[in-house]
């Protein structure tokens, strides 16, 4: 469990998104545990507010606005909720997010994402982002004691539909979405 008092306190926190699971209808687990993570961070005052961020990749709902969906359903507070939506890879996400965060008017700004993502993102980050950003990874005993009190709320998936939606696979052959991974594509002008 985190030590709010302990940790450093951010105005907001950028959780990077994943697509949403068109033929179930529902969010899948990473998603749930990004969203619920979040979720704990607010509720535990180490982070104010929360920006979800992710375009429409492969399917066809903002991965940002399913997740803002699914935060406000649960509870986190819309006046708290912030989306970003041009990110199509992870790197995009954080960079993104940063941006836009950082053009709100935030100051102090963290990643808060599951271990493995956290991981991979880290060198990225302090390099190409900022050293000053915060790497929250999820705790997953925290969640599996949060699972008594975490619901699966229905939500009105159609408020985040892209009706312009191209799928990455069709937009960028296998050797663009690599470089996009590697953080070799991002547009540096978006949110300036």
């Amino acid at each position: 469990m985190l030590d709010s008092s302990k940790q450093h306190v951010c105005d907001i926190i950028i959780v990077p998104g994943i697509p949403f699971d068109t033929a179930a209808g529902k969010w899948g687990d990473i998603m749930k545990a990004r969203v619920y993570w979040s979720k704990y961070i607010l509720d535990n005052g180490i982070a104010k507010n929360v920006m979800y961020s992710g375009s429409s990749v492969y399917t066809p709902y903002y991965e940002a606005r399913i997740m803002a969906l699914y935060a406000e359903a649960i509870g986190i507070k819309k006046k708290n909720i912030y989306t970003e939506t041009l990110a199509k890879h992870s790197t995009e996400n954080i960079y993104y997010g940063y941006q836009k965060a950082k053009q709100l008017g935030f100051k102090k700004i963290g990643l808060a994402t599951d271990p493995f993502q956290a991981k991979m993102l880290t060198s990225f980050v302090h390099k190409k982002v900022s050293p000053d950003v915060v790497i929250i990874p999820i705790i997953f005993d925290t969640l599996k004691a949060m699972e008594p009190q975490m619901i699966d709320p229905a939500i009105d998936y159609s408020k985040a539909y892209n009706k312009d939606f191209i799928p990455i696979t069709k937009s960028e052959n296998f050797w663009q979405r690599m470089q996009g991974t590697m953080g070799k594509r991002i547009d540096t002008a978006a949110y300036k």
